[in-house]
């Protein structure tokens, strides 16, 4: 099994982000939480998946979210690996475009951007990591699995 270091990165990222949102908590009432000082440039770069963490940084940042560090990892790796390859789902921007419910208006408008830009022979297909799932559901305002089944029914 390969692992996508940039996936599984951006999913990290997003579970502590998502678990101090859970809190009400800004990036700044995190950080005075922690043991040792970050700057709030470097929990938003942790945060967005663009900078790794060290394992101590990353258990300290579970423990001022009152995480346990195991928990937090564990709904990374489900959603990197769940259910579909690498946690990605395949989307022909085709079909979506032409689905016509309303809750996936966002989603329409999103494929038909990307579509406008495909050149080439190759079908209009594009694999959906678990982070772009979440955010594409956050716009259609339907829950993530509720997305992917939605999805399904388009393929």
């Amino acid at each position: 099994m390969r692992i996508e270091a940039a996936v599984y990165q951006r999913v990290l990222g997003d579970e502590l982000r998502k678990a101090r949102k859970q809190r009400g908590w800004t990036r700044k009432e995190l950080t005075s939480r922690l043991q040792t000082g970050i700057s709030l440039q470097t929990l938003a770069t942790y945060e967005l998946g663009t900078r790794q963490c060290t394992i101590v940084r990353f258990v300290e940042l579970c423990l001022a979210l009152e995480e346990m560090p195991h928990e937090l990892m564990s709904r990374v790796h489900d959603r990197v690996f769940a259910g579909t390859t690498m946690g990605r789902v395949r989307v022909d921007l085709r079909r979506v475009v032409r689905d016509d419910r309303p809750e996936l208006s966002p989603l329409r408008r999103w494929a038909a951007g990307r579509l406008a830009c495909h050149v080439g022979p190759e079908p209009p297909i594009v694999q959906l990591d678990p982070a772009a799932l979440e955010r594409l559901a956050e716009l259609c305002r339907v829950e993530t699995v509720e997305l992917v089944r939605k999805l399904g029914d388009v393929r």
